[in-house]
């Protein structure tokens, strides 16, 4: 890989950005623009139940600011929301259930505790209609509860999913165990997600990063023009890495949006696991998935050598998962760029926007030193 040390299908989201480490979701998106819904997402057993009961009936719903700030901001969401007490209760109906408060959490998805006639312990999640959302059903019922929250039951036209709940639905995210032990556990998981056979029809993942490696470079140049200084190594490597995916290698199952916020704790004691949640699923590259878990499981850049610390997680983590380290560095290059490209994007003009964008390319810089630790 070349010097980094410089100044300064369809179905292509608009964003494979991750959710900032302890943040509150951001923003989703009309559907015609799903890669939105990438920075928020709907926690199975996360997060506190918003203030007041719950109701099934029409024009009672309580909607969690979240949702009302997310999918809430555009006119097909704000539609949608007007359409929301209808659908949770004809799922209230067709299940049986009794649906407590909804959880805070979740700016693209309704999400409440709910318990049925035989008293499981369930979540009912009915979702804004958006591209991401659309194959969660397929991969979850893939997964079989192994390794993430199982599917009971769905209704595709409605968009609604019936969940097995985790209790006590801890998220890994408010967890202060090492963060080697998260890691290598998470790394577990994510290996028994990627073992699962893959269900047909999954968004490839190179047919999405060519489309996005499309869409950085015409940001990249926007950029550009503005008078933002953009470091052309980077661009280079994370252009050469989107639309290299797909060459020959594995091909597996990806959750597509594994970070420690969709990792919720189930059981007690002898018996505690985790589960994923919330999968925006994708098929592709193993080493894909792994980025917004070293990026937000004990901050790296706390530590005396960033880098270092990066890389000894990775390689770490890349053993126990049973996927390619230099690979995952490389994604993880391109990641953070596009990243970057998000930020200026979305906040050009406002203050502090270019700041932030130099310190996720300095974050991708230090990916990009162990890219070439690695291939070294």
């Amino acid at each position: 890989m070349a010097s980094l040390d410089a100044a300064g299908c369809g179905r292509v989201p608009d964003s494979l950005a991750r959710v900032p480490p302890d943040g509150d979701p951001i923003l989703v998106s009309a559907a015609r623009a799903p890669g939105e819904a990438r920075r928020g997402g709907a926690g199975v057993g996360s997060g506190s139940a918003a203030d007041g009961a719950a109701s099934a009936g029409a024009g009672a719903l309580v909607l969690p600011a979240a949702l009302r700030a997310g999918a809430g901001r555009t006119p097909e969401g704000a539609a949608w929301i007007g359409r929301l007490p209808d659908l949770v209760d004809r799922a209230a109906r067709r299940w049986g259930l009794a649906l407590g408060a909804p959880f805070r959490s979740g700016s693209a998805s309704w999400c409440a505790p709910a318990t049925d006639a035989a008293g499981r312990d369930l979540v009912l999640k009915v979702s804004f209609p958006h591209d991401e959302a659309r194959d969660e059903a397929a991969v979850l019922r893939a997964w079989g509860g192994r390794g993430a929250v199982p599917l009971v039951d769905v209704h595709a036209g409605d968009w609604a999913l019936l969940l097995g709940r985790a209790r006590p639905g801890t998220p890994m995210r408010a967890v202060r165990t090492p963060a080697t032990r998260r890691l290598a556990e998470a790394a577990d998981v994510l290996r028994e997600l990627h073992a699962a056979p893959a269900p047909a029809g999954l968004p490839a993942l190179a047919d999405v990063a060519r489309g996005l490696a499309d869409l950085a470079a015409e940001r990249a140049g926007r950029g550009t023009a503005a008078g933002v200084r953009l470091d052309p190594g980077l661009l280079r490597a994370a252009d050469a890495t989107l639309r290299g995916a797909g060459a020959a290698g594995p091909s597996v199952s990806l959750h597509g949006d594994y970070n420690p916020g969709n990792l919720l704790l189930t059981g007690a004691g002898a018996g505690a696991r985790w589960v994923a949640i919330d999968p925006k699923a994708l098929s592709g590259d193993p080493a894909y998935d792994v980025w917004p878990l070293l990026e937000q499981v004990g901050d790296p850049w706390r530590t005396p050598d960033p880098v270092r610390t990066l890389r000894d997680r990775l390689l770490l983590v890349a053993e126990r998962a049973g996927l390619d380290g230099a690979g995952a560095a490389r994604w993880s290059v391109a990641r953070g760029v596009e990243a970057a490209l998000w930020v200026w994007h979305h906040g050009s003009g406002r203050p502090g926007a270019v700041r932030a964008v130099h310190g996720t390319l300095a974050r991708a810089r230090d990916w990009a030193r162990v890219a070439d630790l690695l291939a070294g």
